[in-house]
């Protein structure tokens, strides 16, 4: 495993905690943390879908130079968006991360995979490919805006969106 990048968004927060401006965001924890990566941040890129993650395989066989994918997968518990292969390509790719408001699926491909990921729940059943989706738009997660080129920040401790780089 690589190292971590050098932060804590407990810092972070200590630091931007009376931004009221909406450039700070804290999304709430609710996520599950499934990849080897405990850490990770990058500037964010977008796929908004529904039960079906077509978009979500397109976006990490591309190579990911450092960023996150931010899956809007609407907060869907019936259908994994993400598993081991897609996961196993996002690493290939240079992928930093993927936080899914939704499922994934092959929890020990995930663990076993250097890569941050985080998700709402597990689930085994995969989704349907219908080529359904929208990519690099602004989507809420969990009530929290995120927008192509926001940066992200995972650890431990929390999940937290700026609109530029923060270290």
């Amino acid at each position: 495993m690589t190292n971590s990048p050098a932060f804590a968004t407990c810092d972070l927060c200590d630091v931007h905690k009376n931004d009221g401006s909406g450039a700070f965001r804290v999304l709430p924890p609710v996520f599950r943390d499934f990849g080897a990566a405990r850490r990770f941040c990058g500037p964010v890129v977008t796929v908004k879908c529904f039960e079906d993650n077509s978009l979500v395989k397109a976006a990490v066989d591309t190579a990911g130079e450092g960023r996150v994918l931010v899956v809007d997968g609407g907060g869907s518990l019936r259908r994994a968006l993400l598993g081991g292969n897609l996961a196993a390509a996002a690493v290939r790719n240079g992928w930093a991360g993927v936080l899914i408001d939704g499922c994934v699926r092959d929890t020990a491909e995930l663990a076993a995979s250097n890569l941050g990921i985080r998700a709402l729940a597990l689930i085994p059943l995969p989704t349907e490919k219908r080529n359904e989706g929208q990519r690099d738009v602004a989507v809420q997660i969990q009530g929290v805006w995120v927008r192509p080129g926001d940066w992200l920040y995972a650890d431990e401790d929390g999940i937290l969106v700026a609109d530029r780089a923060l270290t």
